[in-house]
C-alpha cells in the first residue's frame, strides 16, 4: 500500500506529524506542564522520515534535487530547518524550542500543500545534469532553512526579553531557555548560514564564471543580496553594533524578506537547463 503512495501524500503525512508535535506542546502547556520534549521529537523526527521519502520521490520523478517550483522550494527550506534542528536541536535543551520548530515545519509544509499553483508548472532535470549547479541550490536552499530556524530562535528571544521586562516568568515563558542561551543560539546559526551560504555561491561562480549565458540576473541579484544583508548583520553583531532585540527584529525581517527573495528565485531559471524541461500537471 505504502508504495502506492504518491509524494504529496507522503509530504501531507509529514505536515500531520508537525501538527502533532505542535498540539503536544500545546495542550501541555495549557495544562500548566513541561511540553514532552521526547515525544515531540519523536513527531518532528517521524514527519522528517515522511518529508525525506515525499521529497526523495520527487526528487527521483524529477531528476534531480526537488527545487523546479515554489511548492518544492518550500519543501526543502522546510526540511533543511528540520535537518539542523534534529541534528543540534538536543544540544538547545529546550523542549520548548521543540514544539516551535515543529509549529515552523507544519506552517511551512500546510501552506505549500495548501496552494494548488505552486506546484502547477513542475520542472524536470533543471540543473542540465551539472552536480556543482545542483550542489549550489542545494546549499543555498539549506542555508535557507538554517535562517528559518534563526528566524525561530529570534522569536523566542522577544519572548524571553518580553516576560523579563513584565516580569512575567510563568506559563510559557517558565520553560523558554535563558535569554543568554538564546543569544548564542541567534549569533551560532547566523554564522552557520552565511557560511553555508558563502560555499553555495562559490560552488555557483565556478560554473557561471565559464558560461555567463546561463545565469538567471534576477536570480543572482535576489541570491546575493540576501548573502549580503544577513553577512552584514553577522558583521555588525560581532562588531558589537547590532545586539538584543534590534538583532533579533533584524533576524526575522531578513527572514521575510529571504522568503520574498524564493519569488526571483524560483521565476529565474536556469535557461538552458529548464526551457525544454517545463510541464504542466494536469
Amino acid at each position: 500500500m505504502l508504495a502506492y503512495l504518491s509524494d504529496r501524500q507522503w509530504l501531507w503525512g509529514a505536515a500531520g506529524l508537525y501538527v502533532a508535535g505542535v498540539l503536544l506542546g500545546t495542550v501541555s502547556l495549557l495544562r500548566g506542564g513541561r511540553p514532552p520534549g521526547t515525544a515531540i521529537y519523536v513527531a518532528i523526527l517521524a514527519g522528517y522520515v515522511l518529508q525525506f521519502i515525499g521529497l526523495g520521490l520527487r526528487g527521483h520523478s524529477t531528476g534531480g534535487c526537488p527545487l523546479g517550483n515554489r511548492f518544492e522550494i518550500v519543501q526543502f527550506t522546510a526540511w533543511s530547518a528540520i535537518t539542523l534542528y534534529l541534528v543540534v536541536g538536543v544540544t538547545f535543551r529546550s523542549s520548548v524550542f521543540g514544539a516551535f520548530t515543529s509549529c515552523l515545519g507544519a506552517a511551512l509544509t500546510l501552506l505549500s500543500l495548501s496552494i494548488p499553483s505552486w506546484d502547477a508548472i513542475r520542472r524536470t532535470h533543471i540543473f542540465g545534469g551539472n552536480p556543482w549547479i545542483e550542489l549550489h541550490a542545494a546549499l543555498a536552499m539549506f542555508s535557507y532553512g538554517v535562517f528559518g530556524l534563526l528566524a525561530l530562535a529570534s522569536g523566542l528571544f522577544l519572548l524571553r526579553h518580553y516576560s523579563l521586562k513584565s516580569k512575567n516568568l510563568g506559563g510559557l515563558f517558565f520553560f523558554l531557555p535563558s535569554i543568554m542561551d538564546l543569544d548564542h543560539i541567534e549569533v551560532r546559526l547566523l554564522g552557520a548560514g552565511v557560511a553555508i551560504l558563502t560555499a553555495a555561491l562559490g560552488f555557483g561562480w565556478v560554473y557561471w564564471s565559464r558560461d555567463t549565458a546561463t545565469v538567471g540576473h534576477l536570480k543572482l541579484a535576489a541570491t546575493v543580496a540576501v548573502w549580503v544583508a544577513y553577512g552584514a548583520a553577522f558583521g555588525l553583531r560581532v562588531d558589537g553594533r547590532l545586539l538584543a532585540k534590534r538583532f533579533a527584529w533584524t533576524c526575522l525581517a531578513l527572514f521575510a524578506a529571504a522568503l520574498l527573495s524564493l519569488e526571483a528565485v524560483e521565476g529565474s531559471r536556469h535557461p538552458r537547463a529548464s526551457q525544454s524541461s517545463e510541464r504542466i500537471l494536469k
